[in-house]
């Protein structure tokens, strides 16, 4: 004790263990994640220790045995992260979302993976078959039964049909949780999949069995999935006969999406903003259609579009998000349904590599996706075939020297025997793009540019060797990020990258730096290094988890 010690208010009691002294060593305290950390001052010395006791506002204590209290982090183990409401609706452990990536690059792997650790991964239905997500649907429910995982759901504007399609396949086979993404409005597919089945149980509890976790960059949209069905496509489900009368009349008491996340800079279609601005006034309009609508369950809102490093965790959970969603990085793990040319592509990628590029599914709207530029030229050469499409109204129109390039070195095919080829693929999937197209030659010219684009995105996936510069990557600045902070560590190589072992690195990591940060709101000057969590394998990890 010093002569100072009666103004001394705050006091650490040693346990077991003798306090470590200095300051240097005590990242070691700061990943003990379930452990508090007590900082104290040992004769002007500071001082750390995870185990004893805090005495919080005694003034004149004097016990020998005690040490004058700096500062001080609770506890703040992995399964404290993010919102309780949200985990315990999803039977989650962990408020960790792997998103949905199309083509099937969010594989049923990677679900059953995420899975498997108490977290969730979306399955990527988006650009494939009825007959593939059919067989990817039936997979998972055999190997996961009740563990949580949901599929994806995109909106689709030149092909309702599949919309529908799709939403009869998920409801055939009890798929009750789908992340619904690029959607503008609500459609009469999205609001079947919400409203069938929901009914009032012998409680008088409103029970809707089909959930959607919506993904929203636009407010306005945003408060379309917090509020009840539009009334007019709930008549026209009932006209339909698609739903029952007590169906329709219970929709205006549930919203169209309990849970919806703010997706902010990401990789595929993204509007680029900033999460910092964006999952704020996300999370203020939650509350206000909480209060607005009074539902018996509370709204969440998750972040999505840049969680790539411990700190942009963090960030987002400090911000209120109530799970984190990741993306880009995913690609480059081994479960992911890409090829390993992809994946080494986007190891080395960093966060400048990146452009936006026009969308295949909605070329015409001039809608668009961000992508992988290092190691392909998809971005200019889509970028042209864009801007051909807006300044003429067919291909007869196109100067010579610049029609020959698009067929020799982008379309690899004369423009009308690429045509002959769409003509095939539209007469079972859509015979009135033909008929469209035979009124409209600019309509014509379209299709044709958007099967390069659509067929860009599945080259990488088997990775056709004759089509490396047209590689459509989706991608992010997340990815960049990444790569940098595991450079060095283990996860440098993309043969060592799993899908959970990063969420858990990056959970661990979030729970370092907010506690970081706890100790630097109290004043205390931490050392560079402690703020530098480097990823962690094997059994390491797991006694961090199991803390």
């Amino acid at each position: 004790m010093t002569e100072d010690d009666s103004n001394v208010r705050n006091w650490w009691i040693p346990g077991k263990n003798r306090p470590v002294r200095g300051t240097s060593t005590i990242g070691t305290a700061l990943e003990q994640i379930a452990k508090p950390v007590y900082l104290m001052d040992i004769n002007k010395q500071t001082g750390w220790a995870t185990d004893g006791s805090a005495i919080i506002g005694e003034e004149n204590r004097k016990s020998p045995k005690g040490y004058p209290l700096k500062a001080y982090a609770p506890a703040l183990p992995l399964s404290n992260l993010g919102d309780y409401q949200f985990k315990k609706r999803h039977h989650l452990k962990y408020p960790y979302i792997a998103g949905a990536m199309a083509n099937g690059i969010s594989s049923v792997k990677m679900v059953k993976s995420m899975a498997d650790n108490g977290m969730m991964g979306f399955f990527g239905a988006g650009g494939l078959s009825i007959n593939e997500v059919e067989s990817a649907v039936v997979r998972l429910k055999t190997d996961l039964g009740d563990l949580p995982f949901g599929f994806n759901l995109i909106h689709s504007p030149n092909t309702p049909d599949l919309e529908m399609a799709v939403v009869k396949l998920y409801l055939k086979h009890g798929i009750r949780l789908v992340s619904a993404a690029a959607f503008m409005g609500m459609t009469l597919p999205l609001v079947y999949y919400r409203l069938k089945g929901i009914h009032m149980d012998s409680h008088g509890n409103i029970k809707a069995p089909n959930r959607i976790i919506a993904k929203v960059s636009r407010i306005e949209i945003a408060g379309k999935f917090f509020s009840p069905a539009p009334e007019k496509i709930v008549s026209a489900l009932v006209e339909k006969k698609l739903i029952s009368r007590q169906e329709a009349e219970l929709s205006q008491y549930i919203p169209m999406a309990q849970d919806l996340t703010a997706e902010a800079d990401s990789g595929g279609h993204t509007d680029n903003r900033p999460a910092l601005s964006l999952l704020p006034t996300m999370i203020a309009l939650k509350d206000q259609c909480n209060e607005k609508y009074n539902y018996d369950f509370p709204l969440c809102t998750g972040i999505a579009g840049g969680i790539a490093t411990p700190e942009s965790a963090a960030a987002g959970f400090n911000m209120g998000a109530a799970y984190i969603v990741t993306g880009s990085i995913n690609q480059s793990c081994i479960e992911s349904g890409t090829s390993d040319h992809v994946r080494g592509l986007l190891t080395e990628a960093e966060q400048a590599d990146v452009a936006m590029a026009p969308a295949a599914d909605m070329f015409e709207m001039g809608a668009r996706v961000q992508v992988l530029k290092r190691g392909t030229l998809f971005p200019l050469r889509a970028e042209k075939l864009y801007k051909i499409y807006r300044s003429v109204n067919s291909f007869e129109e196109i100067g010579e020297k610049t029609k020959k390039e698009i067929e020799e070195k982008i379309l690899k095919s004369g423009f009308e025997e690429k045509w002959q080829e769409i003509k095939k693929f539209f007469k079972v999937k859509n015979v009135k793009e033909i008929q469209r197209a035979a009124k409209d030659p600019k309509h014509k010219m379209a299709l044709v540019f958007r099967s390069y684009l659509g067929l860009s995105s599945k080259w990488p996936l088997f990775d056709k060797a004759d089509r490396r510069m047209d590689f459509q990557i989706w991608c992010g600045p997340s990815m960049g990020a990444f790569n940098q902070w595991v450079k060095g560590s283990f996860l440098e190589k993309c043969e060592n990258r799993k899908v959970a072992e990063i969420g858990f690195n990056l959970l661990i990591g979030a729970a370092i730096c907010t506690r970081a940060s706890w100790l630097k709101n109290q004043g205390i000057d931490l050392p560079a290094n402690t703020l530098r969590y480097q990823p962690l394998r094997g059994k390491y990890l797991s006694e961090l988890i199991s803390m």
